[in-house]
């Protein structure tokens, strides 16, 4: 497979992983945190570093747009409640391991 062909399909699977994500917005980031260590942040900061290496200016609002669909405060009032003393303590339990 050839590198522009490579990158073809690169580009289709993170789309279909956008779409996937906005198509269930009830999984909340600390749960992605949880279960798969990244979250749509982290989605956000690997795109701005992904910028940046190709000599590229992206902030982190423009990234976290292009990520949530939204703005990020957009996302946090319409989709994030509080994380739960139980997510919290999950996350520790992950970030701890």
């Amino acid at each position: 497979m050839d590198s522009s062909t490579q990158t073809e399909l690169d580009a289709a699977v993170l789309r279909r992983l956008l779409q996937h994500l906005d198509e269930n917005k009830d999984v909340q980031n600390i749960e992605l945190m949880i279960l798969a260590k990244f979250c749509r942040n982290c989605l956000s900061k690997w795109y701005v570093a992904a910028a940046a290496e190709r000599g590229m200016d992206v902030d982190i609002e423009e990234a976290r747009e292009r990520i949530y669909g939204m703005t990020y405060a957009q996302w946090k009032r319409d989709h994030q409640p509080p994380a739960t003393e139980d997510q919290l303590r999950r996350f520790r339990a992950a970030s701890d391991g």
